[in-house]
């Protein structure tokens, strides 16, 4: 549905910008809410200081270093709320050294301005000395918390009114000037220390989590022999035309010696075949013309993780639509849900059932026998 909307000539904001894209209703109702409150500053009200990350051309990433001391924080690992930890990369340290006024503080905030924008993490204690790409953007202040920030410019109202300064069309981006004339919602100190507290405990009980997951992989690996199980690629291998045939495939890759090794291992154990356990039911593709701003959930392979559904660019679709597919695609709880495309092998235990629809690129596996 096409929306349109008249702005007066004096609402155009001192003539700095003329595109519609950037005056849509949805911005404009969240900017006047915000300013009703008598409580915001625009940043650049805020006591600090930008920085902006070093040029490309600072340094080389071919002369990145395995499990080194020093990490070079790119654009991709700057999430909402914290850097991801998943792909690190680092480098030597006579590069740290060099780049040095480019380091990551404690407390210090980073905004993604290239690549995916307005992600904003803070630097915590957890993270190594550390410097950071011209794909980010540090905000260092002592004068607003820093906890009860990140969580608001990972809020409804920072994002979107970020994502409204977002200039360019074909490589879109954010510079300085478009990040200091976000408007701020600033509480009583109080307010920001409660909610800042809370970003601290939820950090907390989710570096909790990853460490259980990590002993129950440990435990997994061991019972089944497989703790310091290695093993390589094979430059070259020969398969007999039987066992092409056998398996209707031709990709070098599927008959990896690795493989087979690695099933050798497991079958010692006592195994059975994921269909002897599990019913298997795949998702639906809805096309992206039915795709929704608001809505029930369409979860797509990068909205699961092996922490559950994340909100990554988000769709949804129609209550109409929800309701003519749920019966087949919705999950519910107690299954297993398993991505086979894009990223294979992604699987998460639904604890509570969600009202949404799974895409094509993901299976439900339903247990049908108690494991």
């Amino acid at each position: 549905m096409v929306t349109h909307l008249i702005i007066q000539k004096s609402q155009l904001e001192g003539g700095l910008r003329l595109d519609a894209e950037y005056y849509q209703p949805e911005y404009l109702e969240l900017k006047n809410r915000l300013c009703k409150t008598e409580s915001y500053k625009f940043w650049k009200d805020i006591k600090g200081n930008f920085i902006t990350g070093p040029f490309g051309s600072e340094f080389n990433v071919e002369n990145y270093v395995l499990n080194g001391k020093y990490r070079y924080v790119r654009g991709k690992d700057v999430k909402e709320f914290f850097l991801s930890d998943d792909d690190n990369v680092y480098i030597p340290q006579k590069d740290f050294e060099r780049l040095k006024k480019y380091s990551l503080k404690e407390n210090d905030i980073l905004i993604s301005v290239v690549g995916t924008l307005g992600n904003a993490a803070i630097i915590d204690n957890s993270v190594p000395p550390a410097i950071f790409s011209c794909k980010s953007t540090v905000f260092r202040s002592e004068s607003i918390n820093p906890y009860y920030f990140i969580s608001y410019l990972n809020s409804l109202y920072g994002r979107k009114l970020l994502g409204r300064n977002v200039r360019g069309a074909v490589q879109t981006g954010l510079n300085i000037d478009d990040l200091r004339l976000l408007p701020v919602f600033i509480p009583p100190k109080q307010q920001q220390e409660l909610i800042g507290s809370l970003v601290s405990k939820a950090k907390e009980e989710y570096e909790n989590t990853k460490l259980f997951y990590s002993q129950a992989e440990d435990l997994l690996l061991e019972e089944l022999g497989l703790k310091d199980f290695e093993v390589g690629d094979d430059l070259s291998y020969v398969v007999n035309l039987s066992d092409l045939k056998l398996v209707n495939r031709i990709d070098a890759e599927y008959f990896q010696p690795k493989h087979e090794k690695l099933i050798s291992k497991i079958k010692n154990q006592n195994i059975k075949k994921l269909a002897d356990l599990v019913s298997i039911k795949k998702g639906i593709e809805i096309g992206s013309e039915k795709y929704q701003k608001e809505g029930k959930l369409f979860v797509r392979v990068s909205n699961l993780s092996k922490q559950g559904i994340i909100d990554k660019d988000q769709k949804y679709l129609s209550e109409e639509l929800y309701q003519k597919l749920k019966k087949d695609f919705e999950p519910k709880a107690g299954e297993i849900l398993l991505t086979k495309d894009a990223t294979p092998g992604m699987a998460y235990l639904l604890k509570e059932s969600i009202e949404g629809i799974i895409a094509g690129g993901i299976l439900r596996l339903k247990p049908e026998t108690k494991i």
